[in-house]
């Protein structure tokens, strides 16, 4: 419905980030362009949080099982809880739950998202976090990274991931934290921290991080989404209340994006650990990171051209 809105005429010189549109103000795309992220607030209503919120009760308790869908929980407390909210800290790839999909298909955020990707938009990938209490042994730390490192297609200009917070996120409960104008840097080597305890499968981290760079924590109300770039350096903290920190959000990408070959890339290493992944689950043999992205991709508007 907002696809006439974007046109790629006036300010072309001016704004690398966002397309023309007649949304965003020029302050809040000047502020996306000097930050690499743009903060809505109250953007996704209760109701939908509600609704989301049951969906992933419901799968933590099994009564449903989307296809597809990688549910991430903490083994060491499963004999505690048994299947339960206070185990699963994430679903991955929800793009098979009609329900949770729904968060992708949202008007007031797919009219957001088309003034970063055009009107052609595909749903990339899906995750409901849900940040489990973690004091000590900082379990759901998740480290400074960018997530163009998972991603094989391009340009990263074209990709936003849309993240909406499902209640209040701050510095006690493991907010995100963005590091402001490092979306302008290019794509960092990442890896596994050399943290003590554990590290989270495929959780990588940026391996030469600069301390130095300012920080900021956003800190959101329910329904409140930030938008950022892909390559906007960001993390997030450990949760440090007895509740749960719930958040749902998409990557999106313009379907005229395209695929490329990460061999003798920054990237090499994660399609060979994501093909042993796919492989052991699977049994799938010569899996390219390409062939298991447009797996999960499903178009929300426009038309399907590249991805």
């Amino acid at each position: 419905p907002t696809s006439a809105q974007v046109s790629a005429v006036p300010h072309s010189g001016r704004f690398c980030y966002t397309l023309d549109n007649d949304l965003l103000t020029t302050q809040q795309r000047q502020f996306y362009e000097d930050n690499g992220y743009l903060l809505i607030k109250k953007l996704v209503s209760d109701e939908d949080i509600e609704r989301f919120r049951r969906e992933f009760m419901r799968i933590c308790k099994r009564e449903v099982n989307p296809p597809g869908a990688m549910i991430m929980k903490d083994e060491s407390l499963k004999s505690q809880f048994g299947q339960s909210e206070k185990v699963v800290n994430k679903v991955q790839d929800f793009q098979e739950d009609e329900e949770l999909f729904r968060y992708c298909t949202l008007p007031e955020v797919l009219k957001y998202v088309e003034c970063f990707t055009g009107p052609n938009i595909m749903a990339m990938h899906t995750m409901l976090i849900n940040k489990l209490p973690d004091s000590d042994k900082q379990t759901f730390l998740h480290p400074m990274h960018q997530d163009l490192h998972y991603f094989p297609f391009r340009p990263a200009s074209r990709i936003v991931c849309a993240w909406t917070a499902m209640e209040r996120a701050d510095q006690d409960n493991g907010c995100l934290v963005v590091q402001p104008g490092t979306h302008k840097s290019t794509l960092k080597p990442h890896g596994y921290p050399s943290w003590e305890g554990k590290t989270n499968k495929l959780f990588h981290g940026l391996l030469d991080e600069d301390e130095k760079t300012p920080k900021v924590h956003l800190v959101m109300e329910k329904g409140d989404t930030v938008f950022f770039h892909p390559l906007l350096i960001h993390g997030s903290g450990i949760n440090k209340t007895s509740g749960f920190r719930k958040s749902i959000s998409c990557h999106f990408a313009s379907s005229e994006c395209y695929y490329i070959d990460v061999k003798n890339t920054t990237q090499e290493h994660l399609e060979k650990e994501l093909e042993e992944m796919v492989h052991k689950k699977y049994n799938a043999t010569s899996v390219e990171l390409k062939d298991i992205w447009n797996f999960r991709a499903r178009l929300v508007q426009g038309e399907r051209i590249n991805l």
